[in-house]
């Protein structure tokens, strides 16, 4: 990538796929990034860039490198695939440039005390967010990686569902046990089958999933 690729890149702004990150000063919050990015559809980190799309770039490029790929490797399981470059600047200044593809390996986790297995975390990407995965999140990224033919019985409690769903936009995993007067793991489990059988679809949020009906093709 040259610089003016770099700078049409930088003028699409954040999303999905693009994060900027003026510097590496939190490498937390850019592994968590990377690790989103892994678990979603890939996407493209730029280390130097400002959230107002200026690009000061990094001074000392690699140290900033050299902490990145440490923290990349030290908290984010399983490993994840990724590529560093860098896009000279005009005053001896540079961006590095993290490309990660979509894994084949999800979820990936971040573990910030690799001594205690129990502080892992996942993310996904939501919009220009890297969103904390919740359990049901979890298990679909697994189940999706599993490829596997999803069957499910229809029965008392898919019916409230789904009259539910006829009535509303959506539904989250405490209210459908509400509903259909079930306890909430069964209420997970179910909305996470329905998930992977792809009759419904899930919309990740820092503060409570929202399940819908797919749609219909």
């Amino acid at each position: 990538m040259d610089y003016q690729a770099l700078k049409n890149l930088v003028k699409r702004g954040e999303g999905s796929s693009l994060e900027f990150k003026l510097k590496t000063n939190h490498p937390e919050k850019i592994i968590r990034g990377v690790v989103a990015f892994a678990n979603t559809n890939g996407g493209i980190m730029l280390i130097g860039v400002g959230d107002d799309k200026k690009i000061p770039g990094l001074k000392y490029a690699d140290e900033d490198e050299y902490l990145l790929v440490r923290a990349i490797h030290k908290h984010c399981f399983p490993r994840i695939s990724y590529t560093i470059d860098r896009v000279q600047l005009g005053d001896e200044r540079e961006v590095l440039v993290i490309r990660v593809p979509p894994s084949l390996n999800k979820p990936h986790y971040i573990l910030p005390d690799p001594a205690d297995p129990d502080t892992k975390k996942a993310y996904v990407r939501v919009a220009d967010k890297s969103v904390q995965a919740s359990r049901e999140v979890r298990e679909i990224l697994k189940g999706t990686q599993a490829a596997r033919d999803i069957r499910f019985s229809y029965g008392e409690k898919e019916h409230k569902l789904m009259k539910h769903l006829g009535e509303h936009d959506n539904i989250t995993v405490d209210l459908f046990a509400s509903v259909a007067g079930i306890s909430r793991k069964i209420a997970s489990r179910t909305l996470v089958l329905l998930v992977l059988a792809n009759v419904l679809e899930v919309h990740p949020s820092d503060a409570m999933d929202q399940f819908t009906t797919r749609p219909v093709s």
